[in-house]
Order: C-alpha cells, then structure tokens, then sequence
C-alpha cells in the first residue's frame, strides 16, 4: 500500500507556512510508528485524561485547546473538578497553558464566562489559559486537545485528540444515562442528555506534531481580539492578553506502534492571516476528498451535523462512481436546541445533503439515529469517518461547510501498517488490505450500537450494512407496535429525515447560510468550489 494514495502528501495540505509542513528530515507529510487508541465515550477518556495529569511532575508540560471549560466539570467523581485538576497541576510545577475560545455573550447559551472563569482559576494556580478570539466574525476555535509532554521520561507523553470538550455534558459512558453536570439542551434528550463521543489517545512522534499545532496557535502575534468590546473586556477584567514563552520542543518521542497519523485542520480565511496559515488551512476537506475517490465498499461514518449538499457531494460522487459502495451514517435524532425557527434553521442543510445522498447511492445509503435502552434519545457528538477499513479518522470536525472552511479543527487520520486477518482480508478490492485499527474502530463501535459483545459477522461490509438495517428495522416496529413485550436488541432506530414547507426552507435558508453552516474560503476558491 502507497501512504500517499491515503493521506496528504507533501504539498497537497495547501499550507506551506505550516512548521507541519518542515519538522520531519524531507518533508515527510505524515508520522509514522504511533499508537493510537480511541477512547469511546467522555467518562472513558476524562478517566485516562485524569490518571495521566494527576502522574506529572514539576517541570512536565501541559497544553490544551479547547472549545469550551467548565471547571466543575467532573473527570471521575467529586474531587476531580477539571479546574481543580489543571489547578493542583499548575501549584506543584507543572507548566500548565491554555487557549480556549472566548465565545460570545453567554445570553446566547455560549460559553465566554464559563472559559473566562477556569481561566482565570488556572492563572491564579500559576498556569496561564487565554481566551482566543481569533477567528472569522460568528467563528470559533473548535479544536479539542490535550498534550502532555514528560522531560526525561517521553514514554509517559501522550496527546489527547477528538471531539471531546472539558466541560458540562461530556461524561457519559457506553450505558449512555447522560452526566449529571448537564447544560441547557433541547427538551427531548430529558435533563441528562446522553453523549455519544470519542477522543484519541496518541503516543508516539505525532505527539510532537500536535504539539506543534498548540504552538503555532500560541505564538501567533496577533491580538486575542480586534473587537472594540472584547479588548474592554479584556481591560475591565484584567486578563492576560500575551502568551508568554513556552519552554523549547523536546525531541518528539520514540515510535512505539503501527500507526500512521497525519494531522488535517481547518483555519479559515481571514486579514490578517495567520502567520502560520495566512491564506487559511482546509487540509480536512482535502483530506476527505482525496480519501473518498478510493472508497470502493463501505463508508461509516459517525457526526453531530452531516449539513450542507456542497459538503456532502464527494460522498455523493463516490457513491455514483462505485455501484457497490455503501454508506453508514450514524446522527442525532433532532438537533440540540428548540425552537420553531432554530430548529428549521438547522434542519435546512441536513435535508439537502441526505437528499443528495438518497439520490447518488438509493438503498445504498442507511442514516440511523441511537437512543438509550429507556427510549431516550443519544446525541451523536462524535466525529468518525471509517473508509473500507483502511483509513479513519476521529477529530473536532463535522460534516458540514463550517467545519471544512470556517472555524479551527484539528483531526487525525489514520492508517494501520498492521493487516487485518479477518476475512474480507481487502474489502476495497484495491490491493490495500483491510487495516486492524480502522477495522477495530469501526467493529467496537459497531457492537455498541447493536448491542453484541461480539462482532462476528460484522467484518463484512455488506453484512455489517444488512446488520443495522435488521436491528434498526426491529427497533422501529417495536416503537410502532406501543413497545409490546421484549425490547429487540440495538439501539439504532431508522432516520426519518423531516420536512419542512417551502415557504420556511425559503425563510431559513439564508440564516442557514450566514448562522449555522457559514463558508470561511476565500472568494477565489467559492467560486470554483475548491478548497
């Protein structure tokens, strides 16, 4: 198998200024010799994330970027308040630094004081958070990751990737009974809403290049903020608005497993650019669509959005192109928050991109929607993409035009050096092999979605596809029968995607446009359609 008919080779991130670009000897696009290990579900990865920051000692180095930070957020229980934790970090020397969104007006059910205040915890501590608003107007910083650096012992450095936030809602785990630290959300996933989500656990070289992305952030000169009120802000409340040195990059640590990592992003188009993108990044969406021209068999895919037709149409293409490709998609049974006219506006680019789907791949395409064993529905948060079990990726980037172009995510993409030996060995028929760990992924998640310990038979893309549309198919008709006797096993039910009358497609569609799934492109690259 040729890593570059896979990943981004050299050149083709479309972002020279990237220190990613020209760490490795010869421009090497990709980390080779990592292991990666998904951590499904937030009291899985808070447990990991909490042993590992809880084992560093003074002198060790701690970095995050987040989209947002609740500090009572609980990692594993009372006493493991996520303030309290970088806090504890921070007082007994280790060098503790943050960026976090600065988001917009918490009457807006965003979260500027919730950052501002485990900022401003972690400062008092002896660390150093920043409040980052740099980004394109109705942007924002989405990138979700942990890295923890260890001098004199790399064996313990370890990056944490995903779509996992620090804060309220995240910790729930595979029985998916919700966190008990909840925040406001729309009235059908109950008072807990269960979360469905999954972070990486990165050891290996790709540590270095995840922390080369925090430091490109970190050194950026430009101000947090050009908003006349976010720099009152700042002034009134007496925030730290310079990033202060951070301690030279220790030798990326020894490779230590089979796994390929290749970092993709987004950075949008903005003046002044970023230093370190000036033109903007969409390594995600070129990603994406290079990987998607190889898909020959199965598709499986796991995302909060799945918006905008634009987006959606290389997954389209591919499906014309291949009449044996099949697509699994995996989504939330409504969106996260109420209201006629909110709701309208974030169903608008669902309905378009599914249409477009329904007609290049027909019953080839099956999207499911997960809920609890009591009925309530499970939120999909989570960002998975499995392609002919040879590539995955998990990140902070959804499906969707604003997160291909607009604000900044960080993803990882990953391929296997190690073959799986499970029949069908090539499921792509391309020569390439199906790879363990995109097989793995998929399989777990796979066995919790349809409730099976063990994922005999589902190897098979066409099995696997034949698998949810049976469990699903059973789910529903219990539902419909008013839940008569044993609940079937699984816990996927059939998506009905929802109508909405011309008159309010027409009314939304424009704040669909501007609001909820804006473009981030420079002009030039709009108007071809380009990334």
């Amino acid at each position: 198998m040729r890593l570059a008919d896979w990943l981004l080779a050299p050149g083709e991130r479309g972002n020279p200024a990237t220190r990613l670009e020209s760490r490795r000897p010869g421009g090497v696009a990709w980390s080779a010799g990592n292991q990666v290990r998904p951590l499904v579900h937030g009291a899985v990865y808070f447990g990991e994330l909490l042993k590992a920051v809880r084992a560093q000692q003074p002198g060790d180095l701690l970095l995050f970027t987040d989209w947002r930070g609740d500090p009572d957020e609980q990692l594993d229980g009372p006493g493991s308040e996520i303030g309290q934790v970088l806090c504890a970090a921070a007082e007994r020397g280790v060098i503790v630094k943050g960026l976090i969104w600065r988001s917009h007006l918490d009457r807006f059910q965003f979260s500027e004081r919730e950052n501002r205040h485990l900022g401003e915890e972690i400062r008092a501590a002896g660390g150093e958070c920043l409040l980052d608003m740099r980004v394109r107007p109705g942007g924002s910083h989405h990138q979700k990751a942990v890295i923890l650096r260890h001098p004199g012992r790399p064996e313990l450095d370890v990056a944490f990737v995903g779509g996992i936030d620090l804060c309220h809602s995240r910790r729930d785990d595979t029985a998916h009974q919700g966190d008990p630290l909840s925040q406001p959300f729309a009235a059908a996933y109950g008072p807990r809403p269960p979360w469905h989500d999954v972070q990486l656990a990165i050891h290996g070289p790709a540590v270095g290049d995840v922390e080369a992305t925090f430091r490109e952030r970190w050194e950026d000169p430009a101000p947090l903020s050009r908003s006349p009120l976010g720099r009152l802000r700042e002034l009134l409340h007496h925030e730290d608005t310079t990033a202060d040195p951070l301690p030279a990059q220790l030798d990326d640590p020894e490779p230590c497993g089979t796994h390929t990592v290749q970092l993709l992003r987004t950075y949008p188009s903005r003046v002044p650019g970023y230093d370190f993108a000036p033109h903007g990044e969409r390594s995600i969406a070129r990603g994406y669509r290079k990987v998607l021209r190889r898909a020959r068999s199965l598709i499986y895919l796991e995302d909060q959005y799945l918006w905008s037709a634009q987006v959606v149409r290389c997954f389209a293409e591919a499906l014309v192109a291949h009449p044996e490709l099949r697509l699994i998609a995996v989504i939330p049974a409504q969106p996260d928050e109420d209201g006629r006219m909110t709701q309208a506006m974030n169903l608008v680019g669902r309905i378009s991109a599914l249409n477009l789907l329904r007609r290049a791949g027909g019953d080839r395409v099956a999207v499911y929607a997960p809920e609890n064993h009591a009925g309530t529905p499970v939120y999909v948060h989570a960002k998975v993409c499995v392609i002919d079990d040879v590539w995955a990726s998990v990140g902070s980037d959804n499906v969707n035009r604003r997160s291909w172009t607009h604000d900044s995510e960080l993803s990882c993409a990953v391929v296997d050096e190690a073959l799986d030996p499970r029949e069908p060995r090539d499921p792509g028929g391309l020569g390439d092999g199906a790879r363990a760990y995109a097989r793995d992924l998929r399989l777990e998640l796979a066995c919790e979605h349809l409730d099976r310990a063990d994922p005999s038979g589902l190897c098979d893309p066409v099995k696997a596809f034949r698998a949810f549309a049976e469990s699903a198919s059973a789910l529903d008709a219990w539902h419909d029968g008013g839940r008569q006797g044993p609940r079937p096993p699984g816990r996927l039910r059939t998506y009905r995607t929802p109508r909405l009358s011309p008159t309010m497609t027409a009314l939304v569609t424009p704040f669909y446009r501007l609001l909820a799934d804006p473009d981030g492109r420079p002009l030039a690259l709009r108007r071809t359609d380009s990334y």
